[in-house]
């Protein structure tokens, strides 16, 4: 008798919500652990390491890190033909959908993981795009996967009870989409942007919620715009002996 290759049983008793996602980890039957998403039509199931979906193309960990092999081996200017497009598309796709289920799961160290290979390739792509309007119709995610980020590191702070951390992760992140929108000339709506707001409401609540007054690196950020260069000093010295830098 042939073996039964249908799922339904798995989808009558994980039913889909259309309200809500849908994520778990559980045994790959072979001691690994993978991720299913419930999606309105089945599941997808996506590996936890490497690319989500268990491949390695050409070799490689992702396709990723096989155009930046090739791009280095290129005497050329390295610029990308339709097919790689098509790839980088397809991994894009792969990783939004990992890098919610991270999310989803509380899994936020992974989350920052997935969503700084997601930038990598953004700059990779804008770097060697064949023309402006294929730049364009994916740097206007960027700020979608920085938020996403920025957010990750945030809550991972948290979880490791550090609160100030949180709150520098936020702003090192504001920082990152004030940069994004001073690159498209377009500094003028960074204070409006829904997600920045997003981003600073939870900064404030943070530091309302953990009663963390200005951080470090903010006092530091005072002190030199109001020229205490003394004051500056021992603040980066104490960043220093925090192992955080001055920066």
């Amino acid at each position: 008798m042939a073996a039964k290759k249908h799922i339904d049983k798995i989808l009558k008793d994980w039913p889909f919500d259309s309200d809500h996602l849908s994520v778990r980890l559980v045994d790959g039957g072979d001691g690994r652990e993978i991720i299913q998403m419930r999606i309105d039509m089945g599941l997808l199931q996506l590996e936890t390491q490497g690319r989500p979906d268990g491949t390695r193309p050409f070799g490689n960990e992702t396709v990723y890190h096989h155009l930046v092999s090739r791009q280095k081996s290129d005497d050329n200017e390295f610029v990308m033909d339709d097919e790689q497009c098509n790839e980088i598309d397809r991994e894009f796709v792969q990783f939004y959908h990992r890098r919610i289920c991270w999310l989803t799961l509380r899994k936020f160290d992974y989350a920052v993981r997935d969503a700084d290979h997601t930038l990598a390739l953004m700059d990779f792509c804008r770097a060697h795009s064949p023309d402006e309007e294929w730049t364009m119709s994916h740097e206007q995610y960027r700020p979608f996967v920085l938020f996403h980020r920025t957010q990750a590191s945030a809550l991972a702070a948290v979880e490791e009870e550090n609160p100030e951390a949180a709150i520098q992760n936020i702003n090192e992140g504001l920082d990152n989409f004030r940069t994004f929108f001073e690159c498209y000339d377009a500094e003028d709506h960074f204070e409006e942007d829904e997600l920045v707001k997003r981003l600073v409401e939870l900064r404030e609540s943070m530091r309302e919620q953990f009663e963390v007054g200005k951080t470090l690196h903010e006092q530091l950020a005072d002190a030199v715009a109001a020229e205490q260069y003394e004051l500056a000093a021992r603040l980066r010295d104490e960043l220093a002996q925090r192992g955080d830098g001055g920066h």
